[in-house]
């Protein structure tokens, strides 16, 4: 069973519903089982969409793509049950489960789309792209002949033309600063190694730092290798970063938490209906590391399969829970591949922690637009600011295994607020960041200087490199270019985190490890001490165990 959290898709069907009324009988008794009087009902109602669009079809003044009706139908029935229920056709199931693979056949780059036009942020060290020469900054303006600029730009777009089977050839035509003429290469198309976790490194001589980005085919593995390797570095307690961790699947979260678990112990259940999708997992096997401070850090974009591991380690007093209320999403959804390779993702049961809650937040049947809304919500009643402001069910209280109070119905809360820093945010960062321009700067000057900085060590980098003036001059020019005016006040606020941030992808540039490795650690440490929740929560390191023991 598998745990996905995806946004919904606008569904186009590639056979009209039910050509038959026993092909759809079929359908519904596969998914919900033989009870007689529903099938009943499915099938009335499958007969009466099939009367309706065939009298469309024939009849109607006007020609029409029943296609396009079906779409649109699909689109509204879906729309009347939970916000997770989703559908994706042949072209975007692919592109989705891709997300969730651990890798794919691609040129290996990190694009941006600015201005209707395609930009290369980076090519992937060691990968197809820059062993041909493609360089940070390049414009890719056609691929195999299909124009990438332009109003229809779009990322859909730049997958099916840059993305195919490994071996097969793609011929690129790239404008290039400086010069006048379109540059051609050819690029042979190669498996690209897809990663789950951005970071895993020692932030001093006992705490490990582990940064999870979402939970999928590779995860465990990742984390095995990595939890493994921190250990004979010395590693005696850790920070587990699920922020920003949207889910996944869920047997990998279940793993994950199983790692840091020890003796036997439930990990999550889920309820559905009837028996058919209901389970209990425990803890299977003696994991990596059962003993040692462990902190989760979770914040509003941690999510699903975020969400079972933090609750699990949160339950079970094996954890302290740092950072900001989660998500809030506690429903299963189950992949059906249809036979033209569209898929199905149908919420079939709600998950519960260990203590038995679920954390699902509130939601209406056919109420997507409020369910979106709640991020917004959150803001506008400060409790990204204030921990008094979250509003927790009184009615829905829980125990952890010492008997801390918990809650469901909205989340996983911290044992520990941090608020969200805004004091260096600002417009003018926003744009610098939508048009990739620090970025964009700070790998033209790792390029140019390359053979300089590679001659350092990087911890002597870390040390003693400062973004100077001339620096920051160069990359506002980059930005004034992008067309991002510059807003002196803006400017600023924002100048410290800039020049954190311009630093840190030169690190990435330079001493990121070898393609089949996916971590970012020299990034993270330049960053991370401008992190006030990771800072938080090293200080609350050697009181976890005294905190999680109270109730």
């Amino acid at each position: 069973m598998q745990n996905i959290n995806n946004p919904k898709w606008v569904v186009k069907l590639p056979y009209i519903i039910a050509l038959t009324l026993a092909g759809g009988i079929l359908l519904g008794a596969s998914i919900f089982g033989g009870h007689n009087a529903k099938n009943g009902t499915l099938g009335k109602g499958i007969n009466k969409y099939r009367e309706v669009l065939m009298w469309v079809d024939n009849s109607y003044v006007d020609s029409v793509d029943t296609d396009t009706l079906v779409d649109y139908s699909i689109k509204k029935m879906l729309e009347k049950l939970d916000p997770h229920t989703a559908y994706f056709p042949p072209k975007e199931a692919v592109q989705a489960r891709t997300q969730l693979e651990s890798g794919f056949d691609g040129i290996g780059v990190e694009f941006n789309i600015f201005n209707d036009s395609l930009f290369v942020i980076s090519p992937m060290i060691g990968g197809p792209s820059e062993s041909v020469g493609i360089m940070a900054g390049d414009a890719i303006l056609k691929a195999n002949g299909t124009n990438l600029t332009g109003k229809n730009l779009t990322s859909a777009l730049v997958f099916n033309s840059l993305r195919g089977p490994r071996g097969s050839e793609v011929k690129l035509e790239i404008g290039r600063k400086g010069q006048k003429q379109p540059l051609n290469f050819t690029v042979k198309r190669d498996r690209i190694p897809s990663f789950s976790i951005d970071a895993g490194y020692m932030i001093d001589a006992k705490t490990g730092f582990i940064k999870v980005t979402r939970f999928s085919e590779s995860t465990y593995e990742e984390f095995r290798t990595i939890v493994g390797s921190l250990k004979s570095q010395g590693m005696k307690q850790l920070i587990l970063d699920l922020r920003g961790n949207g889910g996944g699947y869920k047997d990998r979260a279940e793993k994950m938490a199983d790692e840091l678990l020890s003796g036997e112990k439930v990990i999550v259940s889920t309820d559905g209906k009837g028996t058919q999708y209901d389970s209990k997992t425990f803890t299977k096997f003696e994991g990596q590391f059962e003993q040692g401070s462990v902190i989760v850090l979770v914040d509003e974009g941690s999510a699903s399969a975020s969400e079972i591991v933090a609750g699990a380690l949160q339950d079970h007093d094996r954890a302290l829970v740092v950072g900001r209320r989660s998500f809030g999403k506690g429903l299963v959804q189950m992949p059906i591949n249809l036979s033209d390779g569209s898929e199905l993702r149908l919420t079939i049961s709600r998950y519960y922690t260990p203590s038995g809650r679920s954390i699902q937040k509130p939601y209406s049947l056919g109420g997507d637009e409020k369910y979106d809304q709640d991020y917004a919500k959150r803001l506008k009643n400060g409790e990204m600011f204030n921990a008094d402001s979250i509003k927790q069910n009184k009615k829905m209280t829980y125990k952890t295994d010492n008997g801390r109070l918990v809650y469901g119905g909205g989340g996983i809360m911290p044992d520990v607020f941090v608020a969200r820093d805004t004091t260096q945010m600002s417009n003018y960062l926003y744009q610098l960041w939508s048009t990739s321009s620090i970025r964009a700067y700070a790998f033209k000057y790792a390029l140019t200087h390359k053979a300089s900085l590679e001659k350092q060590d990087f911890n002597v980098f870390l040390k003693t490199f400062v973004v100077n003036e001339t620096m920051l001059n160069e990359m506002v020019k980059t930005a004034t270019e992008n067309g991002v005016k510059l807003k002196e006040s803006e400017y600023q606020r924002s100048k410290p985190l800039i020049k954190y941030q311009i630093k840190a992808y030169i690190a990435r540039q330079i001493w990121q490890k070898k393609a089949n490795s996916g971590l970012n650690n020299e990034y993270y440490q330049v960053m991370n001490p401008t992190d006030e929740t990771l800072m938080k929560a090293l200080a609350l390191m050697p009181k976890v165990s005294e905190t999680i023991s109270k109730h």
